[in-house]
């Protein structure tokens, strides 16, 4: 059987195995692509300006952020060495969703209960799952980072590796300051420029945010109502469907997943998380297929399409609503935290 060429890095060369015509295997060495060379800070800062003078910024704000402005190193050094992940999803799951932390979701469901009601009516999300992604994004409003984001944008945008896709979010970010959403000083987040309770990117802010109270600021950072209606606002437009569930927990046939997933196909479409799992198919055809529920009980004979997630211990059937968490973040591990962390906040 003829395999996919197999790559090895070599530092200044990749290894490229290649099946030759006669079946002998050949090593060719080719050189790595060169790293981009980026140009002084301040050329670059020159640049931005240019660009964010074409885009409608006015010169008052261009020149209060990015006048005297000097890279933030340890923002490199972040991006550079970012840990790969080493918890598989069941770790992960269980080090979030620890007893403090539901009972605390539980708490700020409750807390804050007249507010949500309404938000979630309004966008059809439901409380549960707003709190949920709250929590998980901010611990609940604790956690909002303290880098400040035009700073620490153009600096990754300048280090090149990512370089045109922050550069759009600087964009976004200063014309969050133009609009007067939030003075400059305030203007803060994690290392990689998310920001607020939400942790949202400046794109996402401008695309989501909401002003829940009428203030006219769509304040992320410290007013609650608008933080609550920013994640619904977003969840709706990624997809979600009040009313209906994410997925459930099921139990396979004999075998295992892999001969569900060769009958069935994976997608080959979307984020990365989305692409592990399978094409979507009707209930009755897992059903068919040997799959029932976490107690051994029949699949709901109701009519909707799954997707089949193995989640290393644990396999999953997920719906619509699933690749919507997706869509906030693309990662089994975040999406089911939060899946299984809305589950168990009460609805009263």
């Amino acid at each position: 059987m003829v395999r996919p060429a197999t790559r090895c890095s070599l530092g200044v060369a990749i290894c490229v195995l290649l099946l030759t015509a006669s079946g002998r295997a050949q090593v060719v060495a080719v050189p790595a692509p060169a790293a981009p060379v980026r140009p002084e800070f301040s050329e670059f800062i020159t640049r931005l300006k240019e660009q964010a003078l074409a885009q409608g910024v006015s010169a008052e704000t261009i020149e209060a952020a990015l006048n005297n402005l000097e890279p933030l190193e340890v923002v490199v050094e972040r991006d550079r060495t970012q840990a790969e992940t080493v918890l598989t999803i069941d770790q992960y799951v269980r080090r979030r969703l620890t007893r403090p932390f539901v009972r605390t979701a539980v708490e700020q469901s409750r807390a804050h209960r007249k507010v949500l009601t309404p938000i979630g009516e309004k966008y059809g999300v439901s409380s549960r799952l707003i709190v949920a992604i709250w929590g998980m994004e901010s611990n609940f409003g604790r956690f909002t980072g303290t880098r400040p984001i035009v700073q620490a944008l153009a600096t990754l945008a300048w280090d090149g590796r990512r370089g045109a896709f922050f550069t759009a979010e600087l964009m976004d970010a200063l014309k969050i300051v133009d609009n007067d959403y939030i003075e400059l000083d305030q203007l803060k987040g994690s290392w990689a420029g998310a920001m607020g309770q939400t942790q949202f990117m400046p794109s996402s802010y401008l695309a989501h945010a909401q002003d829940w109270d009428g203030d006219g600021r769509r304040d992320i950072w410290k007013t609650l109502p608008d933080v609550f209606a920013s994640i619904a606002n977003y969840m709706q437009a990624y997809g979600w469907k009040s009313g209906e569930a994410w997925g459930r927990e099921v139990r396979l046939p004999r075998g295992g997943p892999l001969p569900l997933i060769q009958k069935v196909g994976v997608r080959q479409s979307g984020c990365r998380a989305s692409r592990e799992m399978t094409v979507p198919v009707p209930l009755a055809k897992w059903q068919a297929m040997g799959v029932r529920t976490a107690t051994g009980g029949p699949l709901p004979k109701v009519d909707r399409e799954a997707s089949l997630l193995n989640a290393g211990s644990k396999t999953y059937l997920v719906y619509r609503n699933y690749d919507a968490l997706l869509g906030y973040n693309c990662a089994h591990a975040y999406a089911l935290a939060v899946a299984l962390l809305s589950d168990r906040i009460p609805t009263k």
